[in-house]
């Protein structure tokens, strides 16, 4: 007897989520031509699934109605089924997703989307129960009547899924729309006022439950300080990252950021760890730490990336996607404890003070069990079970390593170790930048050895002699176009490692990737980057991303590295450009602040006259380190930094750079703003004096 029942063509495919598909008794098939021609062929609609690996939901959704035979047949007999990996296909999420909330008013994953056979949508929601539930239609009922519809009504579906590519080519426009006013410091404040009406004043964060992270946020609204000194922007922030930290929603024992909180207090977490979430909070903590110096926001950030490094990153130089949230069917199982087994573990009286310390009891606090959560500070503890502070804080240490390796044994959740170009130069970046705030060695190697990964697997040159990437990389196999925000996002990392490095080579790779960007895919008639290239596969919509989300919208981020670049090269046409986007973003960024944070932040920088930092001296020379720990070591929002080794290696092109030397024989820093340059430092203190 074979080992599995069934096997579809999702066999062949390198993402996670496809190959967990594998074995569905549903004929699946991977987006592609062989699909959409045998659509078109037998005359049949399109079902079309879409999720991803690490997606709770999206396992429920399989064992119920896809792993069912019967529900099986009715897809197989009425339907041509392909499954998507949104990570993988960004750009067919994206228009699909578009249209389910402009169906339903809302989205979300699994994504259930019925189509034409040329593709166009005309229904479409997201997760449907096997059986009529909660206020859903059972999917048997919903594939049925779809089915019947085809056959009875298929003049209104034409002109239904008509209508809707009208309505996507509309909202493409977005972007574009001519500004009542000019860019200006009034667009920020209005901007950051309304972001802080919507602060949680009792747990922190923005909003009600659920609750997610918001880095973008966070980091403009530390720029908003930056910028008006604001004590209570700053304590909204730290607010919020302290009960982030201290909440669920970070593995107390693991390190690392699940995805995001189902309440609002920041306890029960969804329990998927994403890269992109970490990649990006390290960056908030790292530069919470650089405005307040507190000691707490470091070792948050340096306890994610050893957790990143530990769990999440290859032996080649990728960093992987996501851990899933359920182990053996089970959410949130690998995290959470029972009162008997930490006292087990521990023995009585140190569970006692643990449990103090994280919230522990008989009962627990989810489900009956515990979710480990900071509710008491060390000093607390002591006080109450009248022991010396160091004894006790000795027991949580204790105990935290005794019950991480405990948990080490326990079956671990699925690792989704595809590696997503635009999601390293996101953790890229954080890397790079804590290696140099830090001081970290070991960060600034795993950056580096991304960038070398990503120099032999996920570059090449195509015909036209433009530097290409791939979108996803899995054991061996690179695969899929580049879209837009790979290319923005990877540029953006690997400017973060010209700053740690002082390597050229990078800045340089930089350079190309923003070639690329504007061969590829500008928009000429309406300024702004389109999601895919102009060589990619032609779908019912060519998207054009301007919303920041989870992951920054490609557009942000592009506009961000261009507006630095524009500087560091000397290239006016990049900020020509950023200020297109820009004035095109106005009205948006006016109504609807929360979801443009990222570009807010590039209309800071944009509207600030930076500091140029220009430094020469060898980063492992102690005296360059002095020098780059002043200039890291201070929250500077608003700066370029150009860097190199030595007198000898100063490339041309580089303006920040030109005529500069040593001075005697020392390590030295030049500081610039607008046309005006203070003397040259060579002593950290005056650096720092200049700096401030």
């Amino acid at each position: 007897m074979p080992e599995h029942t069934y096997t579809n063509r999702l066999i062949d495919e390198t993402s996670p989520y496809l190959l967990q598909h594998a074995h569905n008794p549903v004929n699946w098939y991977p987006w592609g031509e062989e699909a959409l021609a045998l659509a078109k062929r037998e005359n049949k609609p399109i079902l079309l699934s879409v999720g991803y690996s690490a997606c709770h939901w999206c396992h429920v959704m399989e064992r119920e109605s896809f792993e069912n035979p019967e529900i099986a047949a009715l897809m197989n007999r009425f339907y041509i089924n392909i499954k998507v990996d949104r990570e993988e296909r960004p750009d067919v999420d994206a228009i699909y997703m578009t249209v389910v909330q402009m169906l339903t008013g809302q989205g979300g994953w699994p994504m259930t989307v019925f189509l034409t056979s040329e593709g166009k949508p005309f229904y479409g929601g997201t997760y449907y129960p096997p059986s009529d539930m909660y206020g859903r239609p059972g999917f048997p009922r919903l594939l049925t009547s779809i089915a019947e519809m085809w056959e009875t009504r298929r003049q209104e579906i034409e002109e239904q899924s008509s209508a809707i590519v009208q309505e996507l080519d509309y909202e493409s426009l977005r972007g574009n729309q001519p500004a009542t006013e000019a860019l200006s410091i009034n667009l920020l404040d209005t901007a950051s006022a309304k972001i802080c009406q919507r602060f949680d004043t009792q747990f922190g964060g923005f909003g009600n439950a659920p609750k997610f992270p918001q880095p973008d946020v966070l980091l403009f609204l530390l720029k908003t300080y930056a910028r008006n000194k604001s004590t209570e922007v700053l304590e909204m922030v730290e607010k919020t990252l302290h009960g982030m930290a201290l909440g669920g929603m970070y593995d107390q024992l693991g390190g690392g950021f699940h995805r995001y909180s189902t309440d609002a207090a920041w306890l029960v977490p969804h329990f998927e760890k994403m890269l992109y979430d970490n990649a990006q909070l390290v960056q908030a903590y790292v530069r919470a730490f650089q405005v307040t110096g507190k000691p707490f926001y470091k070792g948050v950030a340096e306890e994610t990336l050893e957790y990143i490094l530990r769990e999440m990153a290859g032996q080649e130089g990728g960093f992987y996607s996501a851990q899933d949230a359920d182990t053996e069917g089970v959410e949130g199982k690998f995290f959470v404890w029972s009162q008997d087994e930490i006292i087990e573990i521990l023995g009585e009286r140190d569970a006692t003070l643990f449990g103090a310390f994280y919230d522990v009891s008989e009962t627990g606090n989810w489900e009956e069990q515990n979710i480990l959560h900071v509710i008491r500070d060390a000093r607390s503890v002591a006080q109450s079970f009248n022991l010396p502070l160091e004894e006790v804080a000795h027991v949580l240490d204790t105990a935290r390593m005794t019950l991480w390796r405990e948990r080490e044994k326990r079956v671990k959740p699925a690792l989704d170790d595809k590696v997503i170009t635009a999601w390293n130069g996101l953790m890229l970046a954080g890397m790079a930048e804590c290696a140099l705030v830090f001081q970290r060695n070991d960060f600034l190697e795993s950056a580096i050895q991304n960038a070398r990964f990503f120099q032999s697997q996920m570059m090449y040159r195509d015909s036209a002699g433009h530097l290409r990437l791939y979108r996803t990389w899995r054991q061996g196999r690179a695969k899929g176009n580049g879209y837009l925000e790979d290319y923005a996002c990877y540029a953006e990392g690997l400017l973060w490692l010209y700053e740690a490095t002082g390597e050229f080579e990078w800045l340089e790779e930089v350079d190309a990737l923003l070639q690329t960007m504007f061969a590829y895919f500008w928009d000429e008639e309406r300024a702004g980057f389109f999601t895919t290239s102009s060589d990619h596969e032609a779908l019912i919509h060519r998207p054009k991303d301007w919303d920041d989300n989870a992951v920054p919208s490609g557009n942000s981020v592009a506009m961000d590295v261009l507006v630095k670049m524009s500087i560091l090269l000397d290239k006016p046409n990049y900020r020509v450009c950023v200020e297109q986007m820009l004035n095109g973003l106005i009205d948006f960024m006016q109504k609807h602040p929360y979801g443009f944070a990222r570009v807010l932040s590039v209309v800071d920088f944009f509207l600030a006259s930076p500091k140029e930092i220009a430094l020469l001296g060898d980063r492992k020379d102690p005296a360059t380190q002095e020098l780059l720990l002043a200039i890291y070591g201070t929250y500077l929002p608003n700066r370029v930094i150009a860097f190199a080794k030595e007198e000898t290696l100063i490339p041309e092109g580089v303006p920040l750079l030109a005529k500069r030397g040593l001075r005697e024989g020392r390590p030295t820093a030049y500081v610039c703003t607008g046309l005006v340059c203070k003397e040259p430092s060579i002593s950290p203190e005056a650096l720092l004096a200049q700096l401030r």
